[in-house]
This record gives structure tokens, sequence and C-alpha cells, in this order.
């Protein structure tokens, strides 16, 4: 056969499994994976669907890879992910210049279906529908559900870390979120599966895991026991190869002593903790389907310090959500300057469609919300640089990522989405871990020396 595709990534590091999912099967069938579109038969556009302008940057790559056609080698445009899942027909219908929207259920059969694309058929695509109720409504009656596929991934990238997803979907009903509606419920994998595929990304090169899930402290809930990550992290983190083990997507109002313990006494486990606070004011929390304030919120993060003074902390926030008030702001403001976080995410609140926040009454004008963001941003700007300045003289381990700018990450610094560390007239290779010592900050990123 001879096909080349090429897959464009937008999104999460759950999409990114998405990708190497799809690519180990189009490769398993004898597709040939090219890194640039220009040089493909298909363009295969893994889109993002969570917030407005995720979905843009998504409808941008589809537009630039549908541009190449007539030009070269490129035929036919592609999308699949979490975009083309949630609006299926009605993204055919508002983009014809995809031809083709896949939703989650054509994933099994990807390569004949674009077989079937590049031959010209016409592919007819779904109708979104609540993913929701394709699961039983308690976790543990969902094990019938739960099918063993053969392994299929290919790694797109050279990267000494990679994601590992341990579960998908999401059972909170947060009001401003419709991932639950096109994810669908809560399903852990197996923990065996889990294993397996460590141990693939150990022998294609990788010694850094990044746990991935929609809610990762709900793993193992479906399968009778909640506690199942603090046994399953050990294991992990002890395979030959394997020298660091993240988690990402703590829900705080999840978050149990038992899991703070074991991610920081696991040899091997990194003190990160990526906490999904969203607000601390709590009445806009519970106009959010979330849980907790600012006390409670202070106590998980002094918890967590106490034990692992050097831990990173970071978070997401939206402002602007409906009926936030001067004084939900304000508190908001005081708590992120109290809690002293590694990394700080914040966002403007947007309308989103199958969520209940679409019709909350008390919607903040557009101006408010662009002057609160701005207010936010900056002052978490500046919380973020400070912690940064307090970690010099701290020892960290580095897990190098680029040759030539010699930069990497520390324990406590996430990929992609947090700060770097970089060293000076060094020739230290990709992959390597550096011990050092930190001796500047600039921002949310460090400088460090050699130990």
């Amino acid at each position: 056969m001879n096909r080349t595709v090429a897959v464009v990534t937008l999104g999460c590091s759950r999409n990114e499994v998405d990708s190497e999912e799809l690519a180990g099967r189009l490769a398993a069938d004898g597709w040939i994976l090219v890194n640039d579109v220009e040089s493909a038969e298909v363009a295969l556009v893994n889109t993002c669907g969570f917030i407005e302008s995720a979905k843009k940057d998504s409808i941008d790559a589809l537009l630039e890879a549908h541009s190449l056609k007539g030009h070269g080698t490129t035929k036919a445009v592609v999308a699949v992910g979490c975009m083309a899942e949630r609006y299926g027909q009605e993204l055919a219908d508002a983009l014809p210049e995809a031809d083709a929207i896949l939703g989650f259920d054509d994933y099994k059969d990807i390569s004949a279906r674009l077989q079937s694309i590049i031959a010209g058929n016409n592919h007819v695509p779904h109708i979104p529908r609540d993913r929701r109720s394709l699961l039983p409504i308690a976790p543990v009656d969902r094990s019938e559900q739960r099918t063993t596929e053969e392994f299929t991934r290919k790694r797109l990238g050279t990267t000494p870390w990679a994601p590992l997803k341990i579960a998908s979907g999401c059972d909170r009903r947060c009001s401003f979120c419709a991932i639950p509606y096109f994810r669908g419920s809560f399903l852990s994998r197996r923990p065996h599966e889990i294993m397996d595929e460590a141990r693939w990304l150990v022998a294609n090169g990788v010694t850094e895991v990044f746990l991935v899930s929609e809610n990762t402290t709900s793993y193992g809930k479906d399968l009778g026991d909640l506690k199942l990550m603090e046994k399953l992290l050990p294991e992990i983190a002890a395979i030959d190869g394997i020298e660091l083990v993240r988690l990402s997507y703590l829900q705080p109002a999840e978050m149990r002593p038992s899991l703070i313990q074991a991610m920081i006494a696991t040899p091997k486990s990194a003190h990160y903790f990526d906490l999904s606070f969203q607000h601390s004011a709590p009445e806009v929390l519970r106009r959010m389907r979330r849980f907790g304030d600012n006390e409670k919120f202070l106590h998980l993060i002094n918890q967590i310090r106490v034990l692992s003074p050097a831990a990173g902390i970071r978070s997401n926030f939206i402002v602007g959500f409906p009926g936030e008030t001067q004084a939900d702001f304000d508190e908001l403001a005081t708590f992120i300057t109290q809690a002293k976080l590694d990394a700080i995410g914040v966002f403007g609140y947007s309308d989103e469609d199958n969520t209940e926040a679409l019709k909350l009454e008390g919607k903040i004008e557009p101006e408010v919300i662009a002057q609160r963001l701005e207010i936010l941003s900056s002052l978490a700007d500046e919380i973020v640089s400070q912690r940064a300045a307090a970690r010099i003289g701290e020892n960290v381990r580095v897990l190098i990522e680029d040759f030539e700018l010699q930069e990497g990450r520390a324990a406590h610094q996430g990929p992609e989405v947090d700060g770097s560390t970089s060293f000076i007239g060094t020739n230290f290779k990709v992959g390597r871990y550096v011990d050092a010592v930190v001796v500047d900050s600039m921002g949310a990123d460090l400088v460090a020396e050699v130990t």
C-alpha cells in the first residue's frame, strides 16, 4: 500500500497518547508515518474541543492542511479528536475544507476509514451523543464494558518523557466542562495494561512516565479499589529504566492522605501536584459544582509542603464565571497570593455547548472578564516568579530535553506547561539527568549549575 499520513496533534497529553495509538494502528496496516503534512497523502488532525481558543487552533490547523491540497502530495484532510467527536455532523457542515470528520468509534478501523476517504468515498459524520449513557451509572458495574484490545502505539517524537493514559472519561459534573459529555464516564485501565505499556515506553527510549487521565485521583474506583494508585505507583517506579513517574490532573476534592504520602514516599515519584482548583471562592465553586474554599485548599497545600517543602504545585483558574462578584474575585486573588504556586494557568470564562453553565444567570460582561483576566494573570506571573526565586540554592535533578538550549526540567516542573531549568556553558545530551543547584531565576524558569 505504502500510503503516507501525517498526524498533527492539538491539545493535551491525553490527545498525544490518542495520536500515537492511531499511528500504531496505521503503521501496523502498512501506512508510512511522515513528519510534515506537505509530504503526506493524508493529514490526520487530532483536534481539541475543550475551550474556544483550543477549538480555533484546531480549525486553523485543518485550514492550513487544506491549503496544501493541490500543491503537493496531500489528497485528504481528516479531523479526529475531541472537537470532531463533540460536534460531528455540525463540524462537517461548518468546515467543508475537511474531507471527513471521524469520531472515537472510528478509531479501531482508522486504516480502512482513511483508505475509503482516499478512494473518494463519502464518510457520513456521526451525530454527537452523550457518551456518559454508554456505561452503567455505578462505577463498579462497568467491568463488563472494559474490553482488552491489542496494544498499538507508535511514538511520534523522541523526547525522553512520554504520557501514559491510565483512564478515560470523567464522572464529575463540573458545570463549565463538557468533557464527560464527549469523553464519557470514567473508566480505569487495568493495572497490567498500564505496566505493560510503561515497559514498552522504556524500551522506546522513555525514562520519565507521565500518568494522564481526566481525573487521576479517581483511578481504581471502578475496579473496586479507590486506593489502587497508591499500589500501582511503586510498581511503575520500580520498572528497570524508569527514572521518574509523574501524576497529572489531581482533583482537590478527592485528594487523600494516603495518595499524598505515596507520591512523596515512593522512590522515583515526582513531588509534583497538578491540582485543579479552578477557583477558591465557595459560592463560585458551588455554582461550578465543585467543592472547597480558601481554607481547605491552603490546608491541602500545607499538608503537601510539610512532607515535601520543595514539591511543585500547579493549578488552573477560571475568572468571570457566571455570578462571580468582585468580592469573589478578590478572594481568588488572595488565595493565589497565599498559595505561592509554582505554575498557574488563568482563563477567562466562555460559554460551552452541553454544559450547565451555559444556562446560568449572572453572566459577566466580556470587558469585565478581560479586565479580571489581565489582573489575575499579572498577579500569577508575579507569584510564580517569586516562587522560582525562592528556589535559588535548592538542589534539583534535571532531565535534559533540548541540546542547543541546554535546557530541561526539574522534578517540580511538568512537561510543556511549566517552567524549565537551563545550564550555561555545558554540553549535556538530551535524556541525561543532571544533579545541580539553582543559581538564578527568570520568571518561572531557573538557571542551574552542576553540583
